[in-house]
């Protein structure tokens, strides 16, 4: 379960607690509230590895061991060999067949890598050290029975330069992919391009809906689930659905306008094609643009491979740009993950009185 809590965040940054006088002792792994964005500010928050253990810690060939592990403010957590990525924290039971030292490796903001071993002890045995261990084999794409590709599993959604306010719209450097171009606006649409302070929050700090295709702009993940004639996609953050039947067909008439708009699906080889409009004009595009109710999004997802799902979707709005633009991305499968989990906005008060200026 995850909670998002504005005064929770304010307190981690600030180290303080309403009605205490703050510290001027610095805290391990507290930032400094300090100027702008809160949101980048507790990005910076050093990944840390509490706890990584392995019970029993010596066994006979055949018995199994329950590694456990504990981590905060990760991007990537694996462990190796054998095991693969996991989450942030959890516990998962092995059996080597030898002496084997499994290795816990977490990334963290700033290209922070840190990493922690355990050896389970095999007596008899020749040690295995996970560095030497080969890959595992790729699987295979699997498929439904009526043999269209089954797209269905957990992903994940962040990129780089995509998840604070007024980001690029395509990377980090601003730099369109090979099968991306950039938004370019209409004349005297400059209005609908977002301009922030320093000190903004941002449009996720509300948890309203986030639109599309911004929904993939989030560090959350999100699962796809697919049936023969429909796929409802589930998002963690905000908790969010679509369902969306593949059958093809047009919109229905004089739609009303929503956030995440109406989506009609049909198949194009083993490419799915989302035709999306009918949204409302409360949401944003990636990069940092407001868009009207003409906004029209057609996306396409196609799995690549086992573990790899290639999202590509193009943006139309006539009343804010001169022409259509395209945004394309490739989302790893959690393959630690079989759902997404619940999160709830419990507390969306304006924290930035429990920050200590300085």
């Amino acid at each position: 379960m995850r909670i998002l809590s504005g005064t929770a965040i304010a307190l981690i940054l600030s180290g303080s607690v309403p009605g205490q006088a703050p510290s001027d002792k610095p805290k391990q792994g507290v930032v400094s509230a300090g100027a702008g964005n809160p949101y980048a500010r507790a990005a910076q928050l050093p990944a840390r590895i509490i706890n990584f253990t392995a019970q029993p810690a010596t066994i006979k060939p055949g018995q199994t061991v329950t590694l456990k592990w504990e981590t905060e403010n990760q991007s990537g957590v694996t462990i190796d060999p054998d095991v693969g990525s996991v989450i942030a924290r959890g516990s998962r039971q092995v059996s080597p067949a030898a002496t084997t030292t499994y290795t816990l490796t977490v990334h963290g903001p700033n290209n922070q890598v840190i990493a922690r071993d355990v050896t389970v002890t095999v007596p008899g045995t020749t040690r295995v050290n996970a560095k030497a261990t080969a890959a595992t084999s790729q699987k295979p794409v699997p498929h439904m029975p009526d043999g269209k590709p089954d797209l269905s599993g957990v992903y994940n959604s962040a990129f780089p330069g995509t998840f604070f306010p007024g980001g690029p719209a395509m990377n980090i450097a601003g730099i369109p992919g090979p099968a991306e171009t950039k938004p370019v606006l209409k004349a005297g649409a400059e209005k609908f391009k977002v301009v922030r302070g320093p000190e903004d929050p941002g449009p996720t700090s509300d948890c309203k809906p986030t639109g599309l295709p911004q929904a993939y702009y989030l560090p959350y993940q999100w699962q796809l689930v697919q049936s023969l004639d429909k796929v409802i996609i589930l998002y963690e953050y905000p908790h969010l659905f679509r369902v969306i039947p593949t059958h093809g067909g047009p919109h229905q008439a004089d739609l009303d306008p929503t956030w995440m708009g109406d989506s009609i699906g049909h198949w194009e080889g083993d490419t799915l094609v989302i035709d999306v409009m009918g949204f409302n004009d409360k949401t944003e595009l990636p990069g940092g643009f407001r868009h009207t109710e003409a906004l029209h999004v057609v996306e396409r997802f196609r799995r690549v491979a086992y573990d790899k799902l290639e999202y590509q979707a193009t943006i139309e709005d006539p009343n804010v740009f001169e022409k259509p633009w395209v945004v394309n991305r490739t989302f790893p499968l959690r393959r630690d993950l079989e759902k997404v989990d619940e999160f709830v906005c419990e507390n969306n008060e304006d924290y930035s009185k429990y920050f200590k200026k300085e």
